[in-house]
């Protein structure tokens, strides 16, 4: 990509999120995050379609920096405990809780809930490609699984963001994690 296009696009993003920060995603507008970016709004339409897409990209890209992307889990990490990725998927879902309530409770962000499925559910495809896991072994096709280990992550996380106060991050995990591992229930 050209390396324009990649300034452009973290401008947008960086100035998103500082917004998001100061105001309700709802009452943010396209112009709002254009201006703070200091580009114009054609700029803007040039990357983006909507600021939904955007939210998703920046929480994805941050995800990604803060290596809390989940793409970093190996066959070493399945077992009793929540592997470290996981836990640091759920720090960076902490050091933004406000964003991901809003984008994962859906009202005011339907398009960055599905963008952040999206992209997940490819992060969580590509890992178990990754980790030589077959359609044979799961008994169902592979999507199918990878959504349905999306939905469960993006559930919990979800439903966690809504409690007040909010619990720690290895709470989280570990509710995840026995979602994911457990077959006793």
């Amino acid at each position: 990509m050209d390396p324009r296009a990649v300034r452009t696009r973290r401008r947008l993003q960086d100035a998103l999120l500082a917004l998001a920060r100061e105001h309700p995603l709802e009452r943010i507008t396209i112009a709002d995050v254009a201006g703070r970016a200091a580009v114009n709004r054609s700029s803007f339409y040039q990357h983006y379609t909507d600021k939904e897409m955007l939210l998703a990209d920046a929480l994805a890209g941050r995800a990604s920096d803060a290596g809390a992307d989940l793409s970093g889990l190996s066959m070493d990490d399945i077992g009793p405990e929540p592997p470290a990725a996981l836990l640091r998927w759920f720090d960076h879902l902490a050091d933004h809780a406000p964003l991901y309530r809003q984008a994962l409770g859906g009202a005011a962000a339907p398009d960055a809930a599905a963008g952040i499925r999206r992209r997940m559910q490819a992060v969580v495809t590509e890992t178990t490609v990754r980790l030589g896991m077959t359609e044979e072994e799961f008994g169902l096709p592979l999507d199918v699984f990878a959504a349905g280990l999306t939905w469960t992550l993006l559930g919990v996380a979800a439903s966690w963001l809504e409690r007040d106060p909010l619990p720690p991050p290895e709470v989280a995990a570990g509710w995840a994690w026995r979602m994911l591992v457990r077959r006793d229930f």
